[in-house]
């Protein structure tokens, strides 16, 4: 197992990945998330990877297939009127392969990404957990998350 920064080379794995978030998400949630979409294209991922603002982590197994993967997106806060300036590494999705889960490959992930964060000079590490997504939200607090906020609604038709 290799955790490494994504390359073109691991978009077809990355897209079955986000295939399998978005199927946690979907039946979670159907009144908000459309059946059979992809979050992004084979081009938008790559200007993704190539992007300043974010950084894209895989876990490689033994044959070189994405076992994993992290989306983290850097946020920079500077001379905001409210708020102290500090740079924020937001964890915008992490999945492990459904038939590797189990093995460990998430903490490793998680740990990686904390580790990264750290040798940045990050401050802090935050993340958003979908309700409809328990499992999650238990590996977020046994990774030692806390609450930092709260996202409400009011569902209104």
């Amino acid at each position: 197992m290799e955790i490494v920064r994504a390359t073109d080379k691991d978009i077809p794995g990355i897209h079955r990945l986000l295939s399998q978030v978005e199927e946690v998400h979907r039946k979670g949630r159907p009144d908000i998330f459309r059946l059979n979409a992809r979050k992004y294209s084979d081009e938008e991922l790559g200007e993704l990877l190539a992007d300043g603002s974010f950084v894209i982590f895989v876990c490689h197994g033994e044959e070189g297939e994405v076992l994993a993967h992290a989306f983290c997106q850097i946020k920079d806060i500077r001379g905001d009127a409210v708020l102290i300036d500090r740079k924020t590494l937001y964890i915008d999705d992490i999945c492990v392969e459904e038939t590797a889960r189990g093995r460990g490959i998430g903490r490793a992930v998680f740990d990686f990404v904390m580790d990264y964060a750290g040798k940045e000079g990050f401050y802090n590490v935050t993340l958003n957990v979908w309700e409809c997504n328990p499992g999650a939200k238990a590996f977020y607090e046994c990774m030692g998350m806390k609450i930092q906020k709260y996202g409400m609604e009011m569902i209104l038709q």
